[in-house]
């Protein structure tokens, strides 16, 4: 018994039609009724009443239908996790230059040779990586975003401080609050951003500014126009600018996500590997 053959079983059960059942399959009718038969054949049972009036199914043939559903549905279940197994897909927010990165993806290689890794960076506008678009297993990004359906996993916590323009009267000091920034233009994402992830960039706050989309544009829109942006502590801009720390701002958050149910063991082994390469804070590795 084919697992094809139980797919024209199927089409046939749901449309209680030859014809339509082989339109759906893209194939003739008549190889089509000959499989059905000899899927009977088989099975020793007669899965179809065919009359004038059309086709039923038989008491044996329901029993069939809801088997076969269940097993057709294990079956592509099998052949994703084992794709998953031949290659795995991580979405990145852009830290590549992290050492915690670097040292995950040495652990990662180790542990599993062999593998395809592919990485997806994306920009500022999708904390998640493509994770809720099924584009990656799993992101390796920064909270905090709505997490409706994700499991988080913190890495790490990075203080933040505010990018400014090496001649700003600000960047002469040692720490700044966020009222200190009050009345500067801050840095903006497209409208349709993780409402959660664009209040936190904004220190809490609605704010005005230039809409960007990544580091470089973020950068950039201060070197140009002296807009405020925040940024972890261990980024090291251009020599243009600075970044200088904000008291009253929570750490930024270095988390592993994954979608909730997720059952590739590459996903697990991703995370307790992620665990120990981002051990420690990062400015304090590169002081």
């Amino acid at each position: 018994m084919e697992l094809r053959t139980l797919r024209y079983f199927v089409a046939v059960a749901e449309e209680l039609h030859f014809g339509r059942a082989a339109v759906r399959l893209q194939m003739s009718q008549p190889p089509l009724s000959r499989a059905i038969k000899q899927l009977e054949r088989e099975l020793g049972a007669t899965l179809f009443d065919r009359s004038a009036a059309g086709v039923a199914l038989t008491p044996a043939g329901v029993v069939l239908l809801e088997e076969t559903r269940t097993l057709l549905e294990q079956a592509d279940q099998l052949k994703t996790r084992v794709r998953g197994a031949i290659s795995f897909t991580i979405g990145m927010l852009g830290d590549s230059t992290d050492p915690g990165a670097a040292r995950l993806a040495a652990a990662y290689r180790q542990q599993h040779p062999g593998l395809e890794v592919r990485i997806r960076e994306a920009d500022l506008t999708d904390p998640t990586c493509g994770l809720r678009a099924g584009l990656v297993d799993v992101a390796l990004t920064r909270a905090p975003f709505d997490e409706t359906g994700l499991t988080v996993h913190e890495l790490r916590a990075d203080p933040v401080g505010a990018v400014l323009r090496a001649d700003d009267p600000l960047a002469q000091h040692d720490e700044l609050k966020l009222a200190d920034l009050a009345d500067r233009r801050w840095f903006q994402f497209p409208a349709d951003t993780d409402p959660i992830w664009q209040s936190y960039w904004n220190g809490g706050q609605q704010r005005e500014g230039p809409v960007v989309r990544s580091v470089q544009e973020c950068l950039q829109a201060v070197l140009w126009n002296g807009t405020v942006g925040l940024s972890p502590l261990g980024h090291h801009p251009p020599g243009e600018l600075t970044v200088v720390p904000i008291a009253d701002l929570p750490p930024s958050r270095v988390v592993a996500c994954w979608k909730t149910g997720e059952t590739n063991p590459l996903v697990r082994s991703f995370v307790d590997l992620a665990s120990t390469a981002y051990q420690g804070e990062w400015p304090d590795e590169r002081s």
